[in-house]
């Protein structure tokens, strides 16, 4: 069967081997579950990795920031933000993190930290491109800054308005920056003028996530669809592929496995990630968790990171393919 075992799960399941439900997180034999981190009472909003260093930083609605050792698993500290994070990415040494009306900023290097104002009500997304970073908002606004190094500040550089409801999704690709909206539809922007170029309005519910794949950009939303975008001669995007769900889709991780080929993960609203070869669709595994995955992020050395409704980061790690033997 394709459900877990509810008695496993509380560790109590009296069928053991017999039982007709998995005891086990994931399906599929090329990746495998390493550790599993445990100290966030709700929802895991974002992860990160800082570069150069062997620390990973989750983010959550418990309104803190968990810094953790790579090699050992423990928890080095717990950063109190008086918020829920709504959103957190890496950049070079920054750590950047968005909360209700405000953006942190750490730089993981000296130790120094930055709050950002002006965005109005939860920062839901962010993204750095073209030397500015961008911040989606809870007002349908896009606000960016550029980093000044002379004063060692983020100023803001641009107001990107158009959207009528929260900017859920942010990604950079091909010289544009793309934005997922509450309000269904996906905005392309121009990096170099801040103009919003195309709007794509085929979804019909909350588009949670946008991705970059080569030429193709791709978009899930909890209307159940995954869209493939392509870019016509005349440079606007056109859906060429929509992949339909049983479930809502709520986030988009594009990855290469052990042997390089490229894979797509996509969290549902059933509380499973499903992995996919790409281009092909054809599903690879599984994975399950007790609520549903709200973020995950990629790793060195084949690791990913998965984040579940219940505070729970787990972290999982391609398998090298066995060697064939004559």
């Amino acid at each position: 069967m394709e459900k877990v075992c509810n008695f496993w799960v509380q560790g109590n399941c009296s069928y053991g081997d017999k039982c007709k439900f998995l005891h086990s997180w994931s399906m599929g034999d090329s990746f495998s579950l390493l550790t599993q981190l445990e100290g966030h009472q709700e929802v895991v909003s974002g992860i990160a990795l800082s570069s150069g260093s062997d620390q990973l930083y989750t983010g959550s609605k418990d309104q803190t920031v968990r810094v953790w050792d790579c090699a050992s698993g423990q928890c080095l500290g717990v950063i109190n933000l008086g918020g829920e994070v709504g959103c957190m990415i890496s950049e070079g040494p920054w750590i950047f993190v968005g909360i209700p009306e405000a953006v942190k900023a750490w730089n993981t290097q000296t130790n120094s930290e930055l709050s950002l104002s002006g965005p109005v009500g939860q920062v839901y997304a962010m993204v750095v491109g073209n030397d500015l970073l961008f911040a989606g908002t809870q007002d349908g606004s896009i606000l960016a800054w550029k980093f000044n190094a002379v004063t060692n500040c983020f100023e803001p550089a641009a107001s990107l308005r158009g959207h009528t409801l929260a900017v859920v999704s942010l990604v950079v690709g091909a010289n544009r920056l793309y934005s997922g909206s509450m309000d269904h539809s996906i905005r392309v922007w121009s990096l170099e003028t801040l103009q919003c170029i195309q709007t794509l309005m085929e979804h019909t519910e909350v588009v949670m996530s946008v991705l970059c794949w080569d030429q193709f950009l791709l978009s899930c939303s909890l209307d159940r669809q995954l869209k493939v975008w392509v870019a016509t001669q005349s440079g606007n995007l056109e859906a060429t592929y929509t992949h339909t769900e049983e479930h809502g889709l709520i986030t988009l991780c594009g990855m290469h496995d052990s042997e390089a080929k490229p894979v797509l993960l996509c969290a549902c609203n059933d509380n499973t990630v499903r992995i996919y070869d790409l281009p092909s669709f054809s599903e690879r595994g599984k994975i399950f968790s007790k609520q549903e995955i709200r973020s995950i992020q990629v790793g060195p050395g084949g690791l990913f990171f998965t984040g579940d409704g219940t505070g729970q980061v787990k972290v999982w790690k391609w398998t090298e393919p066995a060697a064939v033997t004559a």
